[in-house]
């Protein structure tokens, strides 16, 4: 297909929602039939364009597919360079679903404060911003689009999120919930955000070195990289370091997680679902796609501590699960630990880790982004979240609860589902890390993710049983309430069979990711 080889059909997958952002703004706010239909139209092109990259993508081949390598800005050498691989694809298809999902289901699912036209306008600048990350082969492209996520997002959770008054130590009178969670996740992405910038500057000014004309060109600086000339001593560890913390705070990783379940608590139930199903994506891609081909010594040196800190998130996100009596800011815990599977993956810096990565990203998507879908809309039937008011859900409302059940077995890691492979193959990567490796800490790292396994199971058990199981409180047997209606359905039904789709046949993934992670490892690390 041509217009794919020229990067026109990367450009639409990236570009459409803007597009369409655009075109809701310009139509009046009373014709709110029209924005939906819209915003629903531009999403769902934008998807369509993303399944025929899958189709017309090369299989066969490691490389970057449909292109587009143009002058942007001169006086800074950046280009505008984009292109997809098997290790990006996958998380396009999974940003551009996802976005059409959560339109869907708002169709008739509005937070409040009702203003259906500026919530699609942030929703499509935000699909804008994802699916540009995952494409972005600059690093001041990438770094552009990594960042247009933080604003729609902030006033996503600061205008709908909960207004619950919460108490700080210092303040004399009550803050609003969501005032505090968008406050937290602007700044510490913002942190997170500064020392990447930083880092990508010390890459562009070092790249020049030794006559080389300096690049912000992510292929071009991974070539480099894999030399091991340029990039190394201790301008490498401080440039890692800078984007371990930029890409760490996203993911997020213990102990830079904080901000995760404030705003996933906070937040209304579409921008919990873009949270976890795609911007946790964007840190953990940061690592595969940047730190790892860039800076291979250095990933060597930091993976024992990237491992180290993986495996205290798996087990305190765990720990953290069986302490929550809100049900959302359980399912956030949760991400925690499921994140600190990927990150396991990748620290192991072999082709096992790193498929598993990816594959726990795209399954963590599934299946988060599912249970974030189906705890809105419990919350918006019994208008709480606490676990200890709920209870018999399976008899109230026995669609609802059905899948509900079905999600939480799938986030646990039931073989036969999509978040086994990411689990048991970051384990098993775990036994035979890179060469030269600690055998001793990475086996044991393996030990103790098996444990988190363990746990994993325990509270999403916990939970099943004080929502779904048990008998129907007293204060919900006289009321009526209606089970899940058709908007929710056409969201939850395809991420169900994308679920078993992935857990059944996980070539779908591994088939994409399989040559281009083999191609990164054997550059950067030799094997």
């Amino acid at each position: 297909m041509g217009w794919f080889e020229n990067g026109w059909g990367l450009s639409l997958i990236v570009f459409l929602p803007l597009v369409g952002a655009a075109v809701v703004l310009a139509v009046p706010r009373a014709r709110e039939t029209a924005i939906k239909a819209i915003a629903l139209g531009f999403a769902a092109a934008s998807f369509v364009v993303s399944v025929i990259a899958t189709v017309a993508f090369d299989f066969g081949s490691a490389g970057y597919q449909f292109g587009a390598d143009t002058s942007w800005i001169p006086a800074i050498d950046s280009r505008f360079h984009i292109g997809v691989d098997g290790i990006s694809l996958p998380l396009v298809v999974l940003s551009t679903f996802i976005t059409l999902l959560c339109v869907i289901y708002s169709w008739n699912h509005w937070p409040e404060p009702h203003n259906p036209k500026a919530f699609l306008v942030l929703m499509l600048v935000l699909a804008t911003g994802m699916a540009g990350t995952f494409v972005a082969l600059d690093l001041v492209l990438f770094f552009i689009f990594f960042e247009l996520v933080l604003l729609p997002m902030y006033f996503m959770i600061g205008i709908w999120g909960d207004r619950n008054p919460m108490r700080l130590p210092g303040f004399k009178r009550p803050v609003e919930t969501r005032l505090y969670a968008a406050i937290k996740f602007f700044l510490f992405t913002l942190f997170g955000s500064a020392f990447m910038l930083l880092g990508f500057l010390a890459l562009y000014f070092r790249s020049g070195n030794g006559g080389l004309p300096r690049t912000f060109d992510i292929e071009a600086l991974s070539a480099r990289g894999a030399e091991g000339q340029l990039f190394t001593g201790t301008f490498a560890f401080w440039v890692f370091f800078a984007l371990f913390l930029g890409f760490a705070v996203k993911v997020p990783m213990w102990p830079l997680h904080t901000w995760l379940p404030d705003a996933h608590t906070a937040a209304p139930t579409v921008g919990s679902v873009l949270l976890a199903a795609i911007l946790l994506k964007l840190g953990s891609y940061g690592f595969i796609r940047i730190a790892l081909p860039i800076l291979p010594e250095e990933a060597k040196a930091w993976a024992p501590v990237i491992a180290i800190l993986a495996v205290i998130a798996i087990i305190y996100g765990s720990l953290a699960c069986l302490a929550q009596t809100d049900m959302k800011r359980l399912i956030a815990f949760s991400s925690v630990g499921h994140m600190g599977f990927v990150m396991l993956g990748i620290s192991t810096l072999t082709e096992v880790g790193i498929n598993a990565a990816i594959v726990g990203m795209v399954a963590h998507g599934i299946i988060t982004g599912l249970l974030f879908f189906l705890a809105g809309s419990i919350q918006h039937r019994y208008h709480t979240r606490e676990m200890a008011r709920l209870g018999g859900n399976q008899k109230i409302l026995p669609r609802l609860g059905g899948i509900l059940g079905f999600a939480a077995m799938a986030s646990l890691g039931l073989p036969g589902l999509a978040g086994f492979w990411g689990e048991f193959m970051a384990l098993l990567a775990s036994y035979n890390p890179f060469a030269g490796a600690n055998l001793a800490l990475f086996r044991s790292a393996m030990v103790i993710g098996a444990i988190g396994t363990v746990l994993t199971a325990g509270y999403l058990l916990w939970m099943l049983q004080r929502v779904n199981l048990g008998e129907i409180p007293e204060e919900w047997r006289e009321k009526s309430f209606r089970d899940a209606d058709g908007y929710e359905l056409g969201a939850w039904v395809p991420l169900v069979l994308a679920t078993l789709a992935v857990g059944v046949y996980p070539a779908i993934v591994f088939g994409t990711t399989n040559d281009s992670v083999q191609r990164l490892v054997a550059r950067a690390f030799g094997g």
